[in-house]
């Protein structure tokens, strides 16, 4: 699995592109790119992480908390578990508040086989790991 650093280290590759670019180059990456940012459960800090989004309705999107299927969930996913108020940017826009809801089991079972069909990454990374990669929804406020 992706250590922390390399994780670290991919995202500010990824956002030294879209400046490099101007943000011609980075917002779209097979999927939708979003800009989350949620307030750090243990600094209070605001943490800011780039994420794709497989499926949107509206101006709700979804992000899948894979950790490339790690056993553990992301910092940010633990983050807006214990604070659901968050900002998401989309294409470099500016932040708009939303809040974070995690997917009922109902939900998770009608979505996860639709973006596993279109991402097979997702499925890829689900068979690495015992725990159940939750999908969360970030919508409007």
């Amino acid at each position: 699995m992706p250590s922390d650093l390399a994780l670290k280290t991919m995202n500010a590759v990824h956002r030294g592109l879209i400046k490099l670019t101007g943000g011609r180059v980075g917002w779209q990456v097979a999927m939708p790119v979003l800009e989350l940012t949620t307030v750090g459960r243990k600094s209070g800090q605001p943490r800011t992480v780039l994420l794709t989004s497989p499926h949107q309705d509206g101006g709700t999107y979804v992000v899948v908390a894979s950790r490339g299927g790690d056993d553990v969930h992301p910092a940010w996913f633990l983050n807006l578990r214990d604070n659901p108020d968050v900002e998401v940017s989309i294409k470099g826009g500016p932040k708009q508040p939303m809040r974070a809801r995690v997917a009922d089991a109902g939900e998770r079972a009608q979505l996860w086989p639709k973006i596993t069909a279109d991402f097979k990454n997702y499925a890829q990374y689900q068979t690495k790991t015992e725990r159940e990669i939750p999908l969360v929804f970030l919508e409007p406020r």
